[in-house]
């Protein structure tokens, strides 16, 4: 990394984007205090059920087998993937690469950006199509290559847009705003990252699926009662087409207000019981219930403006006040968001655990049926391999959901314990 003199206006810069991490770095630590379920089992699990108590040892090896080898695939594609970004940004190549470029400050920005999405994208491509075809031969996934190397095209292009739309305000407001602009582009990103969550179902949902309403019928008239019945206003309940993609079973709940729905995979819907359907809604409903996408989207909205104000503290630190003003910095700002959100997922996945535990108990206290929830926890499992005792460090760092033998010991001690103490 090019090291730079201290001045009094990097000084200044520095100061400000410290302030700025301290003071937003404190209103989320005091909002997560407050608004996250950091005990969302009261007393704790205890001694956790054996694998080969829920899965035969076929099973168990099966998945064991799909997960190293899919872990294989995903952690060698992130490293490569980490390690050019660094080169790229922390040796001062994507730098004089960038200044062979022509044209105004925008362009060169925005062809710099691109040229790092391009870069990382196809570096991890081979790694991709490898997941991919693990997954087919796994039985996991029903997508052809076509179907597979379209998503891949979509979401390069997303990449691409997002990517360099971010650049292009984020070197714009640095050229205008030498030492103010952490702050305002802060602001900017937490504005966002409301306005992606409310808009997400009905505008970047669509793009990766087809969505239909849940028709009239004996299963929507359940959904809809118990959301009644747990105070959960919904806009609508939807089944994506993800069999054409996936075997494994799904759902979840997006958006807030106006665009709350709750989602479920086509084959979730075709493959299993009415019983074990609602255990998976009555899940979905409770984050409704608790307002978690509300409480995500808050907690995000801050942490972006944390994260703005890190990422500016950090190339400051590196290349003086107004480095940002030059579209040369580029591939430093892309390479430091990329480390960041790396070392920013056990938070968020600690968090989601949390979140996730909570919501399987209210499903619980909701449905009283613990055979139901165990039976749909180990079928999800069973269906996506996922594997019952993943390394420990891997799921404090990346596990964003209970591991499915927390969830069977969860079922069981509610049962054992009676049930209702632990509810409302």
């Amino acid at each position: 990394m090019t090291q730079r003199t201290a001045t009094p206006a990097t000084s200044r810069a520095a100061r400000m984007a410290t302030l700025q991490v301290v003071l937003a770095g404190a209103v989320f630590v005091a909002l997560a205090w407050w608004l996250v379920p950091w005990r969302p089992v009261p007393g704790g699990l205890g001694q956790l059920v054996l694998p080969d108590e829920v899965f035969t040892s076929d099973e168990l090896a099966r998945a064991e087998s799909y997960s190293q080898a899919a872990r294989a695939w995903s952690w060698t594609s992130l490293a490569l993937s980490l390690a050019l970004a660094a080169v790229l940004g922390f040796t001062g190549l994507g730098a004089r690469l960038v200044d062979r470029l022509r044209g105004p400050w925008w362009l060169r920005s925005a062809v710099a950006a691109a040229g790092f999405v391009l870069a990382t994208t196809l570096l991890s491509l081979g790694f991709r199509i490898g997941l991919w075809q693990l997954r087919r031969s796994y039985g996991l996934s029903t997508q052809e290559v076509g179907g597979f190397l379209r998503d891949v095209g979509v979401g390069l292009a997303m990449d691409l847009l997002i990517s360099c739309l971010a650049v292009v305000v984020t070197v714009g407001l640095a050229r205008r705003l030498v030492r103010a602009w952490p702050a305002v582009l802060g602001a900017l990103a937490a504005v966002t990252v409301v306005v992606v969550s409310f808009v997400y179902p009905v505008v970047v949902e669509p793009i990766s699926n087809d969505f239909e309403p849940l028709p009239p019928g004996e299963l929507r008239d359940r959904i809809t009662e118990v959301a009644a019945a747990e105070g959960v206003r919904i806009e609508d309940v939807v089944v994506a087409d993800a069999s054409r993609r996936t075997t494994t079973l799904n759902a979840w709940v997006s958006g807030f207000g106006a665009t709350r729905r709750v989602v479920l995979y086509d084959n979730l819907v075709e493959e299993t019981s009415s019983d074990e359907l609602m255990v998976i809604v009555a899940h979905e409903l409770a984050h409704a219930r608790e307002q978690d996408v509300v409480v995500g989207t808050t907690l995000g909205a801050v942490g972006a403006f944390v994260a703005v104000g890190l990422v500016a503290l950090v190339v400051t630190r590196a290349r003086g006040a107004g480095a940002l003003a030059h579209p040369r910095t580029v591939p430093l700002l892309l390479a430091v968001v990329a480390v960041a959100s790396q070392l920013a997922a056990p938070v968020q996945n600690g968090i989601s655990r949390q979140v996730e535990m909570r919501a399987d108990l209210e499903a619980l206290c909701v449905g009283e049926d613990p055979g139901a929830f165990v039976a749909v926890q180990t079928e999800l499992a069973r269906r996506s391999l996922s594997d019952p005792t993943p390394p420990a460090w891997s799921q404090w760092w990346w596990g964003s959901h209970p591991r499915v033998l927390e969830r069977v010991t969860l079922a069981r001690e509610w049962e054992q314990r009676g049930g209702r103490q632990w509810c409302d």
